[in-house]
């Protein structure tokens, strides 16, 4: 849960200024922001082609990757409150991807949000750009790029039991151990094949402190 309050306060402290200070009511996301976060996060981690068709993933990996992992599930948890910010952000990262067009001479074309137009060589140079030292907005892609590791690495939104089960896809890639049955690790085996402390008296079997 920690994590959860650390990152909705890292992304609305960035992401508030680009909506005047308030957030609007939550809503159902646009197809165009839902496309534009899962383009962004894929740059990030790339991964297969999810569907015939996915415009968002450019599929140039095999494999899972960022949009597979529970990344935007994870922005439009409740308990993060952060849906209200994502049409604005999304509208942020696709005025940059235009910039970013234009200045290569390229009419993005108006079918698809500008950074989903791209291609994945251009959607990375656009979010190499984003975390120059000098860009304005470098905390809000910060905290973003977090989110994506936080989806994949960990599946913040899921309870990390319930997660492996399911297969969670970034833990998997990871191979990330399975707990034991009653759904706790307890690593008998010590990492160091050394045992560098006593266990303390007052240790609660699920390895916690009284």
């Amino acid at each position: 849960m920690k994590r959860r309050r650390l990152f909705t306060a890292a992304l609305a402290g960035a992401a508030l200024p680009l909506i005047g200070g308030a957030a609007p009511a939550a809503a159902a996301l646009p197809a165009s922001t839902v496309d534009t976060l899962d383009a962004f996060t894929d740059t990030l981690i790339p991964g297969a082609k999810r569907f015939p068709g996915d415009v968002a993933v450019a599929g140039v990996a095999t494999g899972p990757g960022g949009a597979d992992a529970g990344f935007l599930t994870l922005l439009t948890d409740p308990r993060v409150g952060a849906r209200p910010l994502l049409p604005a952000v999304a509208a942020l990262l696709n005025a940059r991807a235009w910039g970013y067009a234009l200045s290569q001479g390229s009419w993005p074309t108006p079918r698809l949000p500008a950074f989903v137009a791209l291609s994945y060589r251009h959607r990375s140079a656009v979010v190499a750009r984003l975390f120059q030292r000098d860009d304005p907005d470098r905390d809000l892609w910060a905290v973003l790029a977090l989110a994506s590791g936080l989806a994949f690495d960990a599946a913040a939104h899921l309870p990390t039991a319930q997660a492996v089960r399911d297969r969670h896809p970034g833990l998997a890639v990871l191979r990330f151990p399975p707990p034991d049955p009653d759904g706790f690790w307890r690593h008998p085996e010590s990492s160091y094949r050394l045992v560098l402390a006593d266990r303390h008296p007052d240790t609660t079997p699920e390895g916690n402190p009284r």
